[in-house]
């Protein structure tokens, strides 16, 4: 968890576009959503949904914006992984 100075906590709060770019202001912002979220006396599976939930959300930002990202990058730079280690749609 990021410890922001109480100045940027209530920056952060008021406005959904402050800190863009900064990684510890996301965590923050990402970690109050769930803390709001959970009931006052979560129980396991209230962590576990919500674990699963940022899982979920991560493998999906993977799958449709990273992955064609580095499929681009791999064709103008070419790849590091020999033929051999990357299956193929045949």
């Amino acid at each position: 968890m990021p410890y922001l100075t109480e100045s940027m906590k209530s920056q952060a709060d008021a406005n959904p576009l402050f800190g863009r770019g900064d990684p510890g202001v996301l965590n923050y912002r990402i970690t109050k959503t769930i803390i709001e979220w959970l009931d006052k006396e979560p129980r396991y599976s209230d962590y576990n949904a919500a674990i699963g939930a940022l899982e979920c959300a991560k493998l999906e930002m993977v799958r449709r914006s990273l992955s064609p990202y580095e499929d681009k990058a791999i064709e103008r730079n070419g790849d590091v992984y020999p033929y051999w280690l990357v299956p193929t749609n045949d």
